[in-house]
């Protein structure tokens, strides 16, 4: 993988972490992930004028997409509502680079090579051992958090593939970045307004700030994802998009006060051995 890219994705996984921190500091999760996606539909504005619509041939995988991001919002919000940003988050993203990385050799026929499914496995496990707590089993986690962290999971693989083939397609994968959040945006508006009520209006005035820092992070760190995966492999792009989880376990210790443990700082080695890998491929 060409250094500025892998450069870029590192950057675009701190800026992930960054924005799902934001989630746990103040509000409940389903208001915080809400505004981040409305606040997202808002920033993006001024870049669809700028950059116009997508090429008709991406709008079915634009359409497709804001579909599954809706589903993701709602299940991290779930996954969030009773478990911790150290466990989640690496749950949601330490089984998506494989499954990633499954399909995309089985449907897009993209080979990762022997270092790329090296780098894969090692950080995908790697990944997952930063969601045990002092050698806990997942049967000590709070199952309902843990059953929507997979399902979150699961989303993540699908609007990767979705997104890496519509940016493709779209002639700019700009357009599509900005037209994926304005749409999303405003479908999350949407629900939250049935969800939430009227009193989403308030919560956005009284946490904007936190809202547009949450929304600035999320889009910049998809836009440089979805470029990313017009000019490398989508399998190595999505697992290495996934050291994120460094940034979140750093940012879970600092800003959230949750435990640094001995087995997260040898998962940590494991995901930058993997990264490091994906770099090799």
């Amino acid at each position: 993988m060409d250094a500025f890219v892998f450069l870029a994705v590192l950057a675009a996984a701190a800026f992930h972490a960054g924005w799902n921190a934001l989630l746990k500091l103040r509000l409940e999760p389903i208001v915080a992930t809400a505004l981040v996606a409305i606040a997202s539909g808002v920033v993006v504005i001024p870049w669809t004028v700028a950059t116009g619509p997508p090429d008709s041939a991406a709008w079915p995988y634009l359409l497709g997409s804001v579909a599954v991001h809706i589903v993701y919002y709602l299940t991290l919000a779930e996954a969030y509502r009773s478990g911790d940003l150290g466990q989640i988050y690496p749950i949601a993203r330490g089984t998506a680079p494989l499954m990633t990385a499954a399909l995309a050799t089985v449907w897009l026929h993209e080979t990762p090579g022997i270092y790329g499914w090296a780098g894969i496995i090692v950080l995908a496990a790697g990944i997952l051992l930063l969601a045990f707590k002092g050698g806990r089993t997942l049967e000590a986690f709070d199952a309902r958090s843990v059953g929507f962290a997979l399902l979150t999971s699961l989303t993540i693989t699908c609007y990767t593939l979705v997104d890496g083939l519509g940016a493709r397609t779209a002639g700019s994968p700009a357009a599509y970045t900005a037209w994926l959040f304005l749409l999303s945006g405003g479908a999350m508006a949407v629900y939250a307004i049935v969800r939430v009520g009227p009193g989403i209006g308030s919560a956005f005035l009284a946490n904007w700030k936190m809202a547009m820092a949450g929304a600035a992070l999320s889009t910049a760190a998809y836009a440089i994802a979805i470029w990313a995966m017009t000019v490398a492999p989508i399998a190595l792009v999505a697992a290495l998009r996934e050291t994120s989880v460094l940034f979140a376990a750093l940012f879970g210790t600092l800003l959230l006060r949750e435990p640094l443990l001995l087995v997260r700082v040898l998962a940590a080695f494991l995901v930058l051995a993997g990264a490091l890998l994906v770099r090799m491929r």
